[in-house]
């Protein structure tokens, strides 16, 4: 073994944490992002389809 070698266990703000959970308050769970674009995208999609089956008929 290097000389170098660090245990990662040793003296660890990480071992910390896990030794002690309650030390820290727990994170906040993360927010899912909005699916405002696709929703849009789905919207212009439809349009464009219902314009182009429109065109369609009527022509």
């Amino acid at each position: 073994m290097p000389d170098s070698y660090q245990d990662p266990s040793g003296n660890t703000e990480a071992f910390r944490a896990f030794a002690h959970p309650s030390a820290e308050p727990p994170a906040a769970p993360a927010k899912p992002s909005p699916n405002l674009p696709l929703i849009i995208g789905a919207s212009v999609a439809a349009v464009v389809i219902l314009a182009l089956i429109a065109w369609l008929t009527l022509s």
